[in-house]
């Protein structure tokens, strides 16, 4: 588990970029890991299709935090196939998959050390499943 403690990991957590709460958001989704009892939740504004704004609120571990930040640093001006995308990268690297060299995410990389722990990768995609989950929601309402 110490391995999962590195210090990119905790400083991506620590800085929280995102962390907070709109008014008015266009779609907002809470999801919730039963396993290990965190909760996120993701409100979002869009407009033609992309993130204008991406707020987030964690009672999570680290790890999802730092997911969280990581979303909160490049999600901006994406839209819901690019998140999918970079989503599934995400899920290839946890499983040892090759990832596609498509991903410019800054920092992703730094999950790698989650790939042998399986029980925490729910713990990482949580996030990216809420973000999609609401730009659907967004979707169905334009």
């Amino acid at each position: 588990m110490k391995e999962l403690y590195q210090k990119n990991l905790l400083r991506l957590a620590a800085n929280a970029v995102g962390d907070g709460q709109m008014e008015n958001p266009d779609a907002e989704e809470t999801l919730d890991n039963p396993t290990c009892g965190d909760r996120i939740t993701i409100q979002v504004r869009v407009k033609d299709g992309a993130i204008t704004d991406l707020k987030h609120q964690n009672r999570s571990c680290m790890l999802c935090q730092a997911a969280a930040s990581l979303i909160g640093e490049n999600a901006m001006g994406r839209e819901l196939e690019e998140i999918a995308s970079t989503r599934n990268n995400l899920q290839s690297m946890l499983q040892g998959e090759a990832v596609q060299a498509t991903s410019d995410w800054k920092d992703i990389e730094f999950f790698n050390v989650v790939a042998s722990h399986k029980s925490r990768h729910h713990c990482v995609l949580l996030p990216f499943d809420a973000l999609i989950k609401a730009l659907e929601a967004a979707k169905m309402k334009a």
